[in-house]
C-alpha cells in the first residue's frame, strides 16, 4: 500500500495530478479540497494517499492532509458509495461542512451534490453519524501555499472539465461555470465557485 507520497507537482489538471517522486511518475486524482491548497507547479508537495485496486485498474487518491484521507475511507465504506463518489462530495464540501450535514441530517445538502439522490443521502447520514468520531473535521495542509494563480489557456473550459470528471453532466457543468465566470478568475477559482453554488442553491 502506497500511504503517502512526497514529490514535485508536475501537473495540475482537475481531479488528476502528476508528482515527480525521485524520477517516478505517479499520476493521483484528488478532491477539488485539496487542490484549492496545492502550491505552484515544480514546488514540492506531500500528499496523504489511498490506494484502489479494481479489475481493471490500479488508482491512486491523493490528499492535503490525514483527516481529508480519513474521511474519504469512512465514506468508500459506505453502502453505494466508491470512490469516485467520495471524491465528489470531498470536492462539493469540505470534510467539516460534511460532518455537519450528517450531524443535522440535513438530506438537502447532500443531494444538491452530483450523484447523490435521497437515499444515498438518508444512507450516507445514517451510516455516516458512528464514523464521525473517528475522523477529524478541520481539514488543512500544512505548510502549502495558496491556490496557484498560474495563467491557463482557457479557465472556463478547464474547470467545465473538472466538474464533468467530478460527476456533473455536460450542459450542467457549463452552466454552473459559466454563472460564476469572471476574466481574471484561475480554473480552480471557478471551480471553487461554482460548487459553492450548487451546494447552497
Amino acid at each position: 500500500m502506497i500511504g503517502r507520497l512526497r514529490g514535485a507537482l508536475l501537473v495540475k489538471q482537475p481531479p488528476q495530478l502528476l508528482l515527480d517522486v525521485n524520477g517516478v511518475g505517479y499520476e493521483v486524482e484528488a478532491p477539488m479540497s485539496t487542490f484549492y491548497n496545492l502550491p505552484e507547479l515544480n514546488a514540492t508537495v506531500t500528499l496523504h494517499t489511498h490506494l484502489v485496486v479494481r479489475d481493471d485498474a490500479h488508482i491512486l487518491f491523493g490528499f492535503g492532509s490525514e483527516s481529508e484521507r480519513s474521511m474519504f475511507r469512512a465514506l468508500i465504506k459506505v453502502n453505494g458509495v466508491g470512490a469516485k463518489l467520495a471524491l465528489a462530495i470531498l470536492s462539493g464540501m469540505s470534510a467539516e461542512e460534511f460532518a455537519r450535514c450528517v450531524q443535522e441530517d440535513s438530506v438537502t445538502a447532500l443531494t444538491r451534490l452530483p450523484g447523490i439522490g435521497k437515499k444515498t443521502a438518508e444512507r450516507l447520514i445514517v451510516e455516516m453519524r458512528d464514523k464521525l468520531g473517528d475522523v477529524e473535521a478541520a481539514v488543512s495542509l500544512p505548510g502549502a501555499g495558496a491556490a496557484d494563480k498560474e495563467v491557463v489557456e482557457n479557465p472556463v473550459e478547464d474547470a467545465v472539465s473538472a466538474l464533468i470528471a467530478l460527476g456533473y453532466k455536460p450542459n450542467e457543468a457549463s452552466k454552473m461555470v459559466r454563472a460564476v465566470a469572471s476574466e481574471d478568475a484561475s480554473s480552480e477559482e471557478l471551480i471553487r465557485m461554482a460548487l459553492q453554488s450548487a451546494v447552497k442553491g
